[in-house]
C-alpha cells in the first residue's frame, strides 16, 4: 500500500510540475494559457503584439439574472475584469480602489466587469455592490462555470484578481492579489493610450 501511495503522489508532483513549466502566459491555438512566471503576483505581457486572447466570456448579470453580459459588449473597449466575492477579505478592502479607477479612466474608453465567484446567495453579494457603491456591472458566477469557459487555463482559485484587458481583449495585466488604485490606474491608462 505504502508504494502505491508513492507512485500516485509522484505523478501528482510530476504532473503539478508540468502544469507550472514555462516563462510567461502564452498564445496557443487562439487561447489564453495562463503560467506564471516565478510565482509572480504581477504580469505584463508587452509588446501587444504578443498578447493572448482569453477564450470567450458570458453569463447572468448579478443584478438582472435574465440579462446575459458578454466581454463582446465592450467592444474596442479597454476592459479590466475582476474576480471577486463578498465572503472575500481583500476583496472588500479593494473594491473601492477599483471603483476610484474606474470613476477615473471610463471616459478614456476603459469598462470594469466584476465575476462574482463561490457566492451561493446572490442577495448577499447584491448588498455588497450596494454597500459599497459599486457602479461597474458583475455577472454571477457561483460555480466558476464562466472562468473555466473564459480560460480554462486561467488560475481560477486566486481571489481577488483582476486581468486588464486592451482594445482588442487580448491580455495587458495580470494581477493575482489585492490592489490599489496606485496600482492599477497607471496600467489601466497606459494600455488606453495604445
Amino acid at each position: 500500500m505504502t508504494m502505491w501511495r508513492l507512485a500516485v503522489a509522484g505523478v501528482v508532483v510530476t504532473t503539478l510540475l508540468a502544469g507550472c513549466s514555462g516563462r510567461d502566459a502564452v498564445a496557443q491555438g487562439g487561447t489564453f494559457e495562463f503560467v506564471s512566471p516565478g510565482g509572480k503576483t504581477d504580469i505584463y505581457y508587452d509588446p501587444p503584439a504578443s498578447r493572448g486572447r482569453p477564450g470567450p466570456l458570458s453569463g447572468p448579470d448579478l443584478a438582472d439574472p435574465a440579462h446575459t453580459r458578454s466581454l463582446d459588449d465592450f467592444a474596442g473597449q479597454v476592459v479590466v475584469i475582476n474576480v471577486w466575492g463578498q465572503w472575500c477579505g481583500p476583496c472588500r478592502a479593494e473594491v473601492s480602489q477599483l471603483q476610484q479607477v474606474y470613476d477615473a479612466t471610463r471616459a478614456s474608453g476603459v469598462s470594469f466587469l466584476g465575476i462574482d465567484v463561490r457566492d451561493n446567495n446572490r442577495q448577499a453579494a447584491l448588498d455588497f455592490v450596494d454597500d459599497h457603491h459599486v457602479s461597474y456591472p458583475s455577472l454571477y458566477d457561483p460555480a466558476m462555470r464562466t472562468l473555466i469557459a473564459f480560460g480554462g487555463k486561467y488560475p481560477t482559485t486566486v481571489i481577488p484578481s483582476t486581468l486588464v484587458l486592451d482594445r482588442q481583449h487580448r491580455v495587458a495585466a495580470v494581477f493575482l492579489r489585492e490592489l490599489l488604485a496606485a496600482d492599477l490606474r497607471p496600467v489601466v491608462e497606459r494600455v488606453a493610450r495604445e
